[in-house]
């Protein structure tokens, strides 16, 4: 059976637990042959840095080969189906990454692909920038099972994928959010291990280039915002995360996103171990 990547919720809790040991095994050697002859596709359909360079990355490392397409680069999207899209690059490499707008693309890729198809981010789920959230959380505080992680601002695909992997994990997720019934900044941060946020402007949101729009969605987050204030109520161990890039000065402060408590930039770095442990498992190389 193929095995795809596409959302959290999907895959048993024993396989993501060994993606995420998988990757902590990854991390310590730094290039391996295990995935020698295997062609990735990569198809964007939006801009990207981290995800872009860490599979690409990720499978040169590995002994396979990329394949980088961007929307302008083939027919997708313009007149071809995407059933045909999928048979056709099933035929012609081992596997296709997907950076998509639409999570029905990938839903309709998936199901239409003989080989398989890893969600790299969609309007609904971002499973990948979980897996390396938690690694790098694991590698600062221990097993994430029973820690308490805290949710600021805006309602968006990254959240959707931690409250996916929630169960898999054994944490607590409190969510603090204008835009749901959900606790306040203060509540959500008391005694939290990890403080989490997100732009509050996603890539692509075409509503936001209204300036009165922007100003009002700022105005309904700003009491969300992760400062020195939300900082303080967390337990003294605690770290903060963010899947980048950063507005310094809307959803988080320059004061927490640089300070000693930031593991931000260790989270962009575990997205490359994470892809390799995904593309592994994906092929069962494990």
């Amino acid at each position: 059976m193929v095995k795809h990547f596409i959302d959290l919720n999907k895959i048993p809790a024993k396989d993501l637990r060994k993606i995420i040991e998988l990757a902590k095994k990854l991390k310590k050697q730094k290039s391996s042959r295990i995935l020698s002859g295997k062609q990735l596709a990569m198809i964007f359909e939006k801009n990207s840095t981290r995800t872009r360079v860490s599979f690409e990355v990720a499978i040169n490392q590995l002994g396979g080969h990329a394949i980088v397409m961007n929307s302008n680069d083939m027919q997708l999207g313009k007149g071809e189906s995407v059933a045909d899209t999928a048979q056709v690059l099933s035929r012609f490499v081992d596997g296709i990454m997907i950076r998509s707008n639409s999570h029905k693309t990938i839903l309709d890729l998936a199901q239409n692909s003989s080989v398989p198809v890893i969600n790299a981010l969609s309007d609904y789920s971002h499973p990948c920038q979980i897996l390396a959230s938690i690694l790098t959380i694991e590698e600062h505080l221990g097993k994430i099972s029973g820690k308490k992680l805290a949710w600021f601002g805006d309602v968006n695909n990254v959240l959707e994928s931690y409250i996916h992997a929630a169960p898999a994990f054994d944490y607590e997720l409190a969510i603090s959010t204008p835009f749901q019934k959900s606790l306040s900044a203060k509540d959500a941060a008391k005694d939290a291990d990890v403080l989490i946020t997100d732009t509050w402007f996603s890539m692509g949101d075409t509503s936001l280039r209204d300036e009165k729009l922007r100003k009002q969605k700022t105005k309904q987050l700003m009491p969300y915002q992760v400062n020195h204030g939300l900082i303080k109520l967390a337990k003294k161990h605690a770290i903060f995360t963010h899947c980048l890039p950063a507005y310094r000065g809307f959803e988080v402060t320059a004061e927490v996103i640089d300070s000693k408590k930031s593991v931000v930039f260790d989270e962009a770095e575990n997205r490359l171990h994470i892809q390799k442990a995904i593309l592994c498992w994906i092929w069962d190389k494990c």
